[in-house]
């Protein structure tokens, strides 16, 4: 019997992230073993779940403290990849691990992101876990987010988020929200040229979506290039167009651009063609000009009429003496 639940546990994907979730283990809650022939019978999910954004945030979170206690992530600065549940496959993420006056002294690269020196934690603590997160394909959720549903999403969401190292010590969900930080210096910079490419001549504006739930728009500072004083969730959006079947998809716009450079390249290409051979044509033509022209000189000296006589015992030619016949004049 206890054979036969574990497989059915493993072909339904939510009730194994339940019981993985769960902040204490089923026999300590006796009543939630009741929840158990419910929760089997439930049809198995899709392969991408629809969560809402901070349910993510929250199995995330859950993945980096559990990675912490399970594994042997002990050193600090050093970046781990989190194993998250099958419904969260399009999402990637790491954790790192940094004391707090290191980082407000150093700053960190995490992936995308660049913390710069100063960043301060509205709460003395000691030790600091950062989480990178790529939501890849479930960024779709964040095109209708706030006031951002008059724009479309150009890259994937990057996020980066706080949390209290010693809440791996202790049992308190409370604990286990994000810290409050702010950034004294330079801010922080997320470069998405490795998840996007060339946008330039789209224009898109950063999207910073806030812990709080609204959302902030600014110009880039560089190409594919965002900044924020805060943590949170970014993204490249650019605003939507319409056309007589609705909002129009980027990846059409892009391959518009791209059947258009090939129309263009084609014709380039034509256009030399016909210059180059106008310039042969040309040349050839005046080559042959020039050559008929000394063909014509050659026979001409060659035809004229000369006397042949004899000197010595040579027979030399020679032209023709023409005497001036003499005028007289009158008196």
């Amino acid at each position: 019997m206890v054979f036969q639940l574990k497989i059915k546990l493993q072909k339904n994907s939510f009730l194994s992230f339940f019981l993985a979730h769960s902040p204490m283990s089923l026999p300590s809650r006796p009543h939630l073993l009741l929840l158990l022939p419910v929760l089997i019978m439930l049809p198995p999910p899709s392969h991408q779940a629809q969560y809402p954004p901070r349910l993510i945030d929250r199995i995330v979170r859950d993945s980096a403290f559990q990675s912490y206690h399970t594994k042997h992530h002990k050193k600090t600065a050093i970046l781990y990849k989190l194993l998250l549940p099958p419904s969260l496959s399009g999402v990637a993420a790491e954790t790192v691990r940094y004391r707090a006056g290191s980082l407000r002294r150093h700053g960190a690269a995490i992936g995308e992101f660049r913390v710069a020196p100063g960043v301060f934690v509205h709460l003395h603590v000691e030790r600091l876990i950062v989480v990178r997160q790529n939501l890849g394909n479930l960024s779709s959720m964040y095109n209708g987010y706030g006031n951002i549903s008059g724009f479309q999403l150009v890259s994937p969401v990057l996020g980066l988020l706080f949390y209290n190292a010693t809440s791996l010590h202790s049992s308190s969900s409370k604990n286990l929200s994000e810290l409050k930080v702010s950034v004294s210096r330079k801010p922080i910079t997320v470069d998405f040229s490795r998840a996007i490419g060339d946008l330039r001549r789209l224009r898109p504006l950063c999207a910073v979506f806030k812990l709080d739930g609204n959302v902030s728009l600014s110009n880039q500072t560089a190409s594919n290039i965002c900044v924020s004083r805060q943590q949170g969730h970014f993204a490249l959006v650019v605003e939507s167009s319409k056309n007589t079947d609705g909002i129009e998809s980027i990846d059409q716009k892009v391959k518009e651009s791209k059947w258009k450079v090939v129309v263009v390249s084609v014709a380039a290409g034509a256009f030399g063609a016909v210059l180059l051979g106008l310039i042969v044509v040309a040349v050839v033509s005046a080559r042959r000009k020039r050559y008929e022209k000394e063909e014509m000189e050659r026979r001409a000296y060659e035809e004229e009429v000369l006397q042949i006589s004899m000197v010595g015992h040579v027979r030399t030619p020679a032209a023709a003496v023409v005497r001036t016949v003499p005028a007289l004049g009158s008196n």
